[in-house]
């Protein structure tokens, strides 16, 4: 039986970037489905962060540089300032996440924004990167013109922020399990290997049965 696995994630958070290759690792060979959910840190109108800022300046110093070093992973404080709000981004995923894509844009939005400092929240810069996934532009543009996903983005932020009772991101909801944070592939992997034996468990053990003080 397959494991779900729910990855909560904004655009603009460079742990959920980094959280991407421990994870891909971790399900290899493995038979779990993965989706990406939207979580927007600071939605509108919340205003957003400034790179030149300290508080960016200083996370990025003591953690963000530290850990992508040592995971060999290239990533950059984009110079976008202020950073871009999300909402845009994630109504293009789910344009993409409706014509099978919705992965694979994810991964594009990260490494537009982590790895070549592009302005997400741009729909000139939006409408390139979906055409790179073989999206259609124009009818991807339409889309976010007419804010045809506004709807259902606000959807899933409810999900998110009300029934998934997301407070940081990346969240993993692996199975039945809930956690919190970046993770290594080991113990990504342990948590996999956890819920894949436990439903196997149920799996043996939900039918109805006789035993010696009878039926």
């Amino acid at each position: 039986m397959s494991i779900k696995i729910k990855v909560y994630s904004d655009y603009v958070c460079p742990f959920c970037f980094l959280a991407e290759q421990p994870l891909k690792e971790a399900i290899k060979g493995k038979d779990v489905e993965v989706e990406w959910m939207p979580y927007e840190l600071r939605p509108s109108p919340n205003e957003t962060l400034k790179p030149e800022g300290h508080y960016l300046q200083s996370t990025w110093k003591q953690s963000v540089y530290p850990m992508a070093e040592q995971m060999g992973i290239d990533i950059v404080l984009p110079r976008v300032s202020p950073q871009p709000y999300s909402h845009l981004a994630f109504e293009g995923y789910q344009y993409a996440k409706e014509k099978g894509k919705g992965n694979q844009y994810n991964d594009r939005m990260l490494r537009a924004f982590f790895q070549e400092e592009q302005d997400i929240g741009n729909i000139d810069v939006l409408t390139k990167l979906a055409g790179e996934l073989g999206l259609d532009e124009e009818d991807y543009r339409d889309a976010l013109t007419t804010r045809k996903y506004k709807e259902a983005h606000k959807k899933a932020l409810k999900h998110a922020y009300e029934e998934a009772n997301v407070t940081a991101v990346p969240t993993f909801v692996i199975g039945d399990t809930t956690i919190a944070g970046i993770r290594s592939k080991e113990t990504l992997e342990q948590i996999i290997n956890d819920e894949l034996n436990r439903q196997k468990s149920v799996i043996l053990t939900e039918g109805m049965a006789c035993d010696i003080d009878g039926c």
